[in-house]
């Protein structure tokens, strides 16, 4: 026992004495690389001198780094997230101002702008050395993390014992679709994720095929020597499921972390009891889903029992958060949201490396768009403006800060962890799902899912890593982009209502705005004079129309209750007609007082959503759309006005009512079928044959492993289940591995 920790003493202080050692020599050949950085008096100084002056300089700046940092990074909570990871550049700068003042005699000097780049250097070498060192002792590594648990479980009363029952981890890829994930694998973007399904880096099984079940394009199998080499022995299955109308993140995850995603109709939908256009993506919104959801439930979620929430909408019932939208806008100690930020910046130089990716990921975007604008690539939306800062938001800050949160929660032996990876999603909107930038992006993201494995093996206990997407992405220029106007022109004209003068110009404003103007007066009984201005609108409030992908709802605002066909004809009789027989728009759906519900689509069909079928105006939606439809069609908050945009099977293409050349948020292709991809040894996640149908759901699949590991201690379901836990300390994790347990467990 004594032997045990003089052993580990001897190491830790090993350790650290390397570290100064490191540091001390890069602080050296800074020093004879940097003109305006001295560690020598005016005189000159002896070699021994010099570098003595250079330990005294590399300790103290490790000592302020260690001690002040953590203060400095805390008290600046607050401060966006894309203006901290800036401050840490000059806040460490200072700190090695301050290190170079405190080494006897005044030997050490610099000017402002070469302390950042010194502390900088200095910083990420003593973060390599620690990681390299610490993680190279596994034995002495796997007791100080077992130690650091028990600490931490003391102080918060938790009890640390799991039986040796393994813990779970859900990384959700968003926006991959079960497609574009197959085709990765098979092109070999993600060998990682290819060993796990058994297939060679290349994407190619012991068969020849890759995971789509096919050959690779252009090769034929001939001779023995052609034949790749088998892969290894798979340890996942893949497995599409499909989403419900709302194919977006709002509605799949609250289906998934809370059991239910009832009423929530789009991205963005406006209700009319209370006034408010709901956002799925808005704190506010978010936070009154949840709570809606939980209501329903009358479950906390899915994270509920030691769970954490990282980069979620929702917060699943976790009580350890970071990054999570729904608790966004609560302030005071009581707000989390911002605790991923400051565990990752509280190393500088997770800034450093973050910070520099950033930039090289800005370069990345805008030499991209370049090319695609001078091969003239089609389709193609703006990526100008501040879209290259917030892609790399996505690509970069929010990817570090995620997987470092679910390192240090494996690290701490949590039960249940979910975390969502938003990169390919940004990209794939403004690049296309199917676009080499998209690619890029599925690269690196198997590289963070390989590193999150990496990562388990050190954890006090096993782990078992699923994959799963909330909906893919469907291709296809804009509404606007193909005919010349937006949906919002569209519907304006339709109601007879003032439109831009480019809309106006348009072959499908100017027939709606005539259909317009010939019923107003077809119902007014007048004849139209020759050459007559258009008449003004009916009376009534202009409509609200709000774009969800290729899914847009209209709502006027001033009817009380879902307005009616007949009501709407009354009022804008040309509306519904000019919709329906629109080329850029699939079908409508609409409550009929004569028939209850109703679908519109080309052509004057018409289907009352009680007899309807996955034919018809649905043809091509894909199976299951009218219980899709039906389902959506009971809501409370749905809008007067549904509509989903066309779909061209032969092509995969829709029309995305917004700028997005890669949209989801409606029916038709792939949009609508994300995967999930889960170790053998968990239970199939429905039987042979069956389908996954609806996030609710994957929720109830999701649990069910969750009970598999855990038994009992698990209560998902049924009157024990529980509320949302209260607010409490946030995990505070650093991106090395070596280094993301003791800052988890010491500071929460």
């Amino acid at each position: 026992m004594l032997k045990g920790r003089w052993r580990t003493t001897g190491s830790a202080l090993l350790r650290i004495i390397t570290v100064w050692a490191v540091s001390t020599l890069t602080m050296l050949l800074l020093a004879a690389v940097l003109p305006d950085f001295h560690l020598q008096s005016e005189d000159g100084d002896s070699v021994t001198r010099t570098a003595l002056t250079a330990a005294w300089g590399a300790g103290a700046f490790g000592l302020l780094s260690a001690l002040v940092w953590p203060v400095l990074v805390r008290a600046l909570l607050l401060v966006p997230a894309l203006v901290l990871g800036l401050l840490v550049f000059f806040l460490n700068g200072s700190l090695l101002l301050i290190a170079l003042r405190l080494i006897p005699d005044g030997r050490g000097a610099a000017d402002p702008q070469t302390a950042v780049v010194v502390a900088a250097v200095m910083s990420a070498v003593a973060s390599a050395t620690s990681t390299a060192l610490a993680v190279g002792d596994d034995g002495a590594y796997r007791r100080r993390l077992s130690r650091l648990a028990v600490r931490r479980r003391r102080r918060t009363g938790e009890d640390g014992r799991h039986g040796g029952l393994p813990g779970t981890v859900f990384l959700q890829l968003d926006g991959v679709g079960h497609r574009v994930l197959q085709d990765a694998v098979a092109d070999g973007l993600m060998p990682r994720l290819a060993s796990w399904l058994g297939e060679s880096p290349t994407g190619k099984n012991s068969t020849g095929k890759n995971s789509t079940g096919k050959s690779p394009a252009g090769k034929s199998r001939g001779t023995c020597a052609d034949d790749p080499e088998p892969g290894p022995p798979p340890t996942h299955r893949l497995v599409p499921w499909r989403t419900d109308w709302s194919s977006q993140t709002g509605a799949s995850q609250l289906g998934i972390l809370h059991g239910s995603n009832h009423d929530v109709p789009a991205f963005r939908w406006y209700e009319k009891d209370t006034g408010r256009i709901m956002v799925s993506n808005r704190p506010a919104s978010a936070a009154r889903l949840q709570r809606r959801a939980i209501e329903r439930t009358g479950d906390g979620g899915l994270l509920t029992f030691d769970g954490a929430s990282r980069g979620n909408l929702f917060t699943g019932g976790a009580d350890q958060l970071a990054l999570v939208l729904s608790i966004a806008a609560r302030r005071g100690r009581a707000n989390r949201s911002r605790a991923g930020y400051f565990a990752y910046f509280s190393d500088p130089a997770n800034a450093v490396r973050t910070v520099v990716s950033f930039v090289a990921d800005v370069g990345r975007e805008i030499g991209q768009s370049v090319r695609a604008r001078l091969r003239g690539d089609r389709p193609r939306v703006g990526r100008g403006g501040l879209y290259p800062f917030i892609r790399a938001f996505a690509t970069v800050v929010e990817r570090d800060v995620v997987v470092t949160a679910v390192i240090g929660d494996m690290l701490a032996g949590r039960t249940a962890v979910y975390a969502d990876l938003v990169a390919y999603d940004e990209v794939a909107h403004h690049s296309g799902p199917h676009s080499r930038d998209a690619a890029q992006v599925l690269a690196r993201l198997d590289r963070s899912v390989g590193l999150i494995a990496k990562a388990a093996e050190h954890a006090p206990r096993g782990y078992r890593i699923v994959l799963l997407s909330d909906h893919g992405q469907s291709p296809g220029e804009t509404f606007e982009a193909a005919y010349g106007l937006t949906l919002k022109d569209l519907v304006r004209a339709g109601c007879g209502l003032p439109v831009p003068r480019r809309a106006q110009r348009t072959r499908s404003g100017a027939e709606a705005r005539d259909a317009a103007r010939h019923a107003v007066l077809s119902a007014l009984h007048r004849p139209e004079p020759e050459g007559a201005e258009e008449e003004p609108a009916p009376s009534g409030s202009d409509p609200v129309v709000l774009a969800s992908g290729n899914l847009a709802l209209i709502s006027f605002p001033d009817v009380p209750e879902r307005m009616s066909r007949e009501h709407i004809d009354r009022r804008h009789p040309a509306l519904l007609r000019t919709l329906a027989s629109h080329p850029g728009i699939g079908f409508l759906l609409v409550r009929s007082e004569e028939h209850g519900s109703v679908v519109l689509g080309p052509g004057g069909a018409e289907v009352p959503v009680s007899e309807l079928t996955d034919d018809g105006p649905l043809a091509g939606m894909g199976p299951g759309a009218a219980d899709a439809v039906r389902r959506t069609d009971g809501f409370p908050h749905v809008a007067d006005i549904m509509v989903n945009s066309m779909y061209d099977p032969q092509t995969g293409r829709v029309h995305a009512f917004e700028e997005q050349i890669g949209s989801h948020g409606g029916l038709g292709g792939e949009q609508a079928l994300p995967f999930l991809m889960s170790p053998l040894t968990l239970s199939a996640p429905v039987p042979d044959g069956a389908e996954l149908v609806g996030a609710e759901q994957v929720h109830q699949v999701l649990g069910r492993w969750l009970r598999e590991a855990g038994g009992p201690q698990v209560p998902l379901d049924g009157p024990e289940a529980r509320s949302v836990p209260g607010a409490g300390c946030g995990s505070h994790m650093r991106t090395t591995v070596a280094r993301t347990a003791e800052d988890e467990l010491d500071t929460a």
